[in-house]
């Protein structure tokens, strides 16, 4: 076999190779027709559509909230989950729920706390084993006085920059049942500087590991890298005070007080094969332990 290098302003750089009876003449090249002998060679060696294997879904573990398990199938195994909403939208509820199902599971969790914000005394009341339990802490040194703009930016930075290394040597270390990314008090406009290239890294990293991996954030950033993405709402807030009548407690003059919260979750991505059993979006209510 011989071989003729063409360059043409189609195809510049590119190199071609011919059989030898196919080359006629060094500086014109004519390409000749497919035999049908060579057609049947090479759509042999093709594999069908039809003979591909169809990958599995993946196995699916509780979320710790029985709704959420009937919208969403379950929190997938080997799969990046991306969970976002606003401030009291019922992501800290999901989050301890999560960790509460799995530390009861007997498996062990790692969660990456990116602003310090994780309260311990409430996780304990939750009943989150801690002994099962790795608190990444990556915000200790924020500053908390709001006059410090850029300080305050620049440490916002710098958690995510923690976070971030932190969650690459969890998922290279492997043994956990379930990791946690909480971005939820880092600015959006922080969380949206993280790369696709990033969140496709930590998908490949967790895939086909027994591993959850889950992302809490205010806006998702993480968009078709995650398998399951779900969006947290909160009600209003007359709704709230309305609750807050009905239920017979005296309201003071100067406050509202709040006994329910309901949310509404949505699935806004999706790809498990196996369909949820009821509609995409769901409402849940959750009283206060005082309003009983």
């Amino acid at each position: 076999m011989s071989t003729a290098v063409i360059s043409t302003s189609a195809a510049q750089g590119r190199f071609f190779v011919f059989e030898d009876e196919c080359v006629a003449d060094p500086e014109v090249c004519y390409l000749q027709p497919t035999s049908h002998s060579r057609k049947s060679k090479i759509l042999s060696k093709v594999t069908s559509a039809s003979r591909l294997a169809v990958r599995p879904a993946p196995e699916t573990v509780s979320s710790g909230i029985a709704e959420i398990d009937l919208l969403t199938g379950g929190l997938p195994r080997g799969c990046l989950t991306e969970i976002f909403g606003p401030r009291s939208s019922g992501r800290t509820t999901l989050l301890l729920a999560s960790l509460v199902a799995a530390t009861r599971r007997g498996e062990f969790c790692a969660l990456v706390d990116g602003s310090d914000a994780f309260d311990p005394q409430s996780a304990a009341a939750a009943g989150v084993d801690f002994d099962r339990l790795l608190w990444v802490r990556c915000g200790e040194n924020l500053p908390q006085r709001p006059s410090v703009a850029d300080k305050k930016k620049t440490s916002f930075e710098s958690c995510l920059e923690q976070l971030l290394r932190a969650t690459d040597l969890l998922l290279e270390s492997g043994g956990f049942g379930v990791i946690v990314l909480d971005l939820c008090d880092l600015p959006p406009e922080i969380t949206r500087r993280i790369p696709l290239t990033t969140w496709f890294r930590f998908r490949r990293a967790v895939e086909h590991t027994p591993t959850v991996l889950l992302a809490f954030e205010r806006q998702s950033s993480a968009g078709s890298c995650s398998t399951l993405q779900m969006r947290l709402r909160a009600m209003d807030r007359s709704q709230r005070k309305e609750k807050a009548e009905d239920s017979g407690i005296p309201l003071p003059t100067h406050a509202q007080l709040l006994t329910e919260l309901r949310i509404t979750a949505e699935v806004v991505r999706s790809r498990i094969e196996r369909k949820p059993v009821c509609p995409a979006e769901i409402k849940l209510a959750g009283k206060t332990a005082w309003a009983g």
